[in-house]
């Protein structure tokens, strides 16, 4: 009996062990995967699940903000146009006027339309999302929006107009652009970011490459780690 437990609890310490790997992992998101090629098809799959797992087939599609969940595609769906996603964009800021929000940047990319939106009051960025390009639902963007948002996270209720607490940040805007701007340096060689858009807990940032927009990234405004959104796929516009 003594050597069950004794077995019991040795394997009880590895699966606690096996999470906290998890966790960290989950929690230490500087990325390595390779960046976008220049190549590439805007065809949608028959099946596709973009960001991660942040998808169509929510409670609410067609410009309601969803929850995450996935879906199956029409193979003859057609593409929304970039007109089309800020419409789309803008029907949640009037759907939730208690918000207070403005539309910020809206960009096209391979995967999905890019969105943000703005506080009127302060001017702060206050969370980001996407557009799916061929369902029309809008559902909150992966990564930092959703893990290092101390005021609008999805555990905040900003989708029941409750907001959590903020503290301020250790870094400032400058800092942060310097902080990805070395990362960049060694992931991306030649690429240049830009001005850096303060949202709670983060900045997030475009960045160029022979001139041109590229991509996106985030910086934690507390710890400076670096999230690249690997999600996109290619810049497509404007």
């Amino acid at each position: 009996m003594k050597i069950r437990g004794v077995y019991i609890a040795v394997v009880a310490a590895l699966m606690i062990f096996a999470l906290a790997a998890v966790g960290c992992v989950t929690n230490n998101p500087t990325t390595t995967t390779a960046p976008p090629g220049t190549t590439g098809t805007v065809a949608p799959p028959i099946t596709y699940y973009p960001g991660g797992g942040y998808g169509p087939g929510g409670m609410m599609g067609n410009g309601g903000m969803m929850i995450p969940g996935t879906g199956i595609y029409d193979p003859n769906a057609q593409r929304l146009t970039l007109a089309q996603a800020t419409a789309i964009a803008n029907k949640f800021i009037t759907s939730r006027p208690d918000l207070g929000f403005k539309l910020g940047e809206v960009m096209e990319f391979q995967f999905n339309f890019y969105v943000d939106y703005i506080e009127t009051s302060t001017g702060i960025h206050a969370f980001e999302s996407l557009v799916d390009p061929y369902t029309g639902d809008l559902y909150p963007e992966p990564g930092p929006s959703v893990m290092w948002n101390t005021k609008y996270c999805m555990m905040s209720g900003v989708l029941w107009g409750i907001s959590a607490g903020t503290s301020p940040m250790s870094l400032t805007a400058s800092q942060a652009q310097t902080t990805a701007q070395s990362f960049l340096n060694g992931y991306l060689p030649g690429s240049k970011v830009s001005d850096a858009s303060q949202f709670y807990g983060y900045y997030t940032m475009d960045f160029t490459l022979n001139g041109k927009t590229y991509g996106m990234l985030s910086v934690n405004g507390y710890t400076g780690q670096v999230w690249y959104h690997n999600w996109h796929g290619l810049y497509l516009g404007p």
